[in-house]
């Protein structure tokens, strides 16, 4: 049994989850998160931990975005928008169980620490303003497990996990 509560965007994501593992879900109802649910979430992660394993899209980075600012310590679990896809659609209800395993064995927390990297480091390291940049910033992101990033996000992510140059010059 997974200790934590896992906060998921729907039922069909609870469903996935729950075909393959032992957890218990709170479902935001998409872009429909409250107030209500925001303090349930705090109140549940303060007793018992909470994992975000939201969709790789526009809302679900919405979502995570505003539950991490406003919850400090939230687990954070991602898959790649490539592994949790059909024709149409994109999300964690089409992630093989295999993906989610590996989601959920490489969590990311985000700390209080700021500034683990500057933008100059960042620039530095070519993950901004470089013909390649969108590529070098795919791989820190896989080897870091932080999901797909613009350059803004993961600068953002990398703070937030505490990720310093040095571990990254090693990535690349």
């Amino acid at each position: 049994m997974i200790k934590e509560l896992i906060v998921v965007e729907g039922i069909n994501d609870t469903k996935r989850l729950k075909s393959f593992f032992d957890v218990e879900t709170i479902e935001t109802h998409g872009m429909g998160l409250n107030r209500d649910t925001i303090e349930l979430i705090r109140q549940l992660n303060e007793k018992r931990g909470v994992i975000l394993f939201l969709d790789p899209d526009t809302p679900g980075e919405k979502i995570r975005k505003r539950l991490n600012e406003e919850i400090p310590g939230l687990k954070n679990a991602f898959v790649m928008k490539e592994d949790a896809r059909t024709k149409k659609k994109v999300g964690i209800e089409h992630a093989s169980k295999e993906v989610l395993e590996e989601a959920l064995d490489h969590l990311v927390t985000y700390c209080e620490m700021k500034d683990s990297l500057s933008m100059e480091e960042f620039i530095d390291l070519g993950l901004k303003g470089e013909e390649d940049s969108s590529l070098k910033r795919e791989k820190v992101s896989a080897y870091f497990h932080l999901g797909k990033c613009n350059a803004k996000t993961l600068f953002r992510r990398i703070n937030w996990s505490g990720i310093t140059y040095e571990q990254i010059r090693k990535v690349l």
